[in-house]
């Protein structure tokens, strides 16, 4: 008899109160989920990134990585408010249940341009939500360490982060 597969379920968003772009994940992986830290495995890229676009140190706490996002006008969330998935890979998410982004959209208007945090991100955000007219919508390669791709090639697509948030 096969094991029913847990039901799990994401984290709120770190969102600043004036946040003009949004960086959304899939879900968390296992390790994030036993922390309840976003990006919380040790290879994943997502933080080391982060401070070099902001170019500041990469805090060594939870609690300073969430205020990095909040004071550079970042918000940063999961599309999947929950689903059923064996380990952390994204092509085992089934069943996902969107977080609430109307909700999300109306109480922070100044949202200007959404990152994907790879392509199972995107694919989850196209299928099960309505975007708001004129936000912009732009994949990222994964900071995962499951997507094998140099770091140099990994920081210099995530500059477009940056980039939007200087304009």
């Amino acid at each position: 008899m096969l094991t029913p597969v847990e039901r799990i379920v994401s984290f709120p968003p770190i969102i600043a109160p004036d946040a003009r772009v949004l960086i959304l994940g899939s879900m968390p992986g296992v390790e994030s989920l036993r922390r309840a830290e976003y990006y919380a495995h040790p290879r994943n890229a997502f933080w080391p990134i982060m401070a070099e676009l902001l170019r500041t140190e990469s805090p060594a706490d939870y609690a300073g990585r969430c205020r990095l996002i909040r004071e550079n006008r970042l918000a940063l969330w999961d599309v999947c408010g929950s689903c059923e998935r064996e380990g952390s890979l994204d092509q085992r998410i089934r069943e996902p249940v969107p977080n609430d982004f109307e909700a999300l959209f109306v109480e922070h208007k100044g949202i200007r341009q959404i990152f994907f945090n790879g392509a199972k991100a995107e694919e989850l955000f196209r299928r099960l939500v309505a975007a708001p007219k004129g936000v912009g919508l732009t994949r990222l390669p994964s900071t995962s360490p499951a997507h094998t791709m140099r770091y140099e090639e990994k920081i210099a697509a995530w500059r477009a982060v940056a980039r939007a948030l200087e304009s």
